[in-house]
C-alpha cells in the first residue's frame, strides 16, 4: 500500500516571479512530493503587467531545475483550487510583519472555508526579505538593474515591456 503524494500549492500572482519566489518554491519542493505554483488568473488587486500565459512560462523557466514543480492557473478561491488538485497545504513566503498580518487574516478565512487545507509559512531568506514583484517592476521602470532579482528571461522582458 502506497501513501498518497504530499501535494502543496504556492499561490500568487507572480507578476513577475522573483528569485525570492523561486527560493520559497525550491524550499517547498524539498518538503513535498509535488508542488503546484498556482497563478491567480483573475486577481482583483492588480492589473498584471504580463499575461497569464507569460507568467506561467516565466515560472516554468525559473523552476526548470525542480522536477516536482509545475505551474497552473486558477480562477477560484485558493482553498477550492487546493482541494481540486489534491493539495493539503498552501505554502506562502513571509518577508515582514505586514506579510504576516495579511496572511494571518487570509489563513483564518481559508480555514473557515476548508478546515482540511493547512497553511505553511516559510520565512524569506535574508537576501530576499526586501524583494517584491512590485519593487522589481518599479526598479525596471526607472532603468535599474533587476538581473540580481529575477531570472534573466524575466529581466529581459521587463525592460522590453517597460521601455514602451
Amino acid at each position: 500500500m502506497t501513501e498518497a503524494p504530499r501535494i502543496a500549492i504556492c499561490p500568487g500572482s507572480y507578476d513577475p516571479i522573483t528569485n525570492g519566489h523561486v527560493d520559497v518554491i525550491t524550499r517547498t519542493a524539498a518538503l513535498f512530493d509535488d508542488v503546484v505554483v498556482g497563478v491567480v488568473g483573475n486577481s482583483r488587486k492588480s492589473n498584471s503587467l504580463f499575461s497569464l500565459d507569460e507568467r506561467l512560462e516565466f515560472i516554468s523557466v525559473a523552476t526548470a531545475h525542480l522536477s516536482n514543480v509545475s505551474a497552473q492557473p486558477f480562477y477560484t478561491l485558493v482553498v477550492e483550487f487546493a482541494q481540486t488538485i489534491g493539495a493539503g497545504t498552501i505554502v506562502k513566503g513571509l518577508r515582514a510583519i505586514s506579510d504576516f498580518e495579511y496572511e494571518f487574516e487570509m489563513n483564518q478565512l481559508n480555514r473557515k472555508q476548508a478546515p482540511s487545507v493547512e497553511s505553511l509559512y516559510i520565512m524569506a531568506s535574508p537576501e530576499y526579505s526586501f524583494l517584491s514583484s512590485s519593487g522589481v517592476k518599479e526598479l525596471a521602470a526607472f532603468g535599474g538593474n533587476v538581473e540580481p532579482y529575477v531570472h534573466e528571461r524575466v529581466a529581459r522582458r521587463l525592460h522590453e515591456e517597460l521601455a514602451r
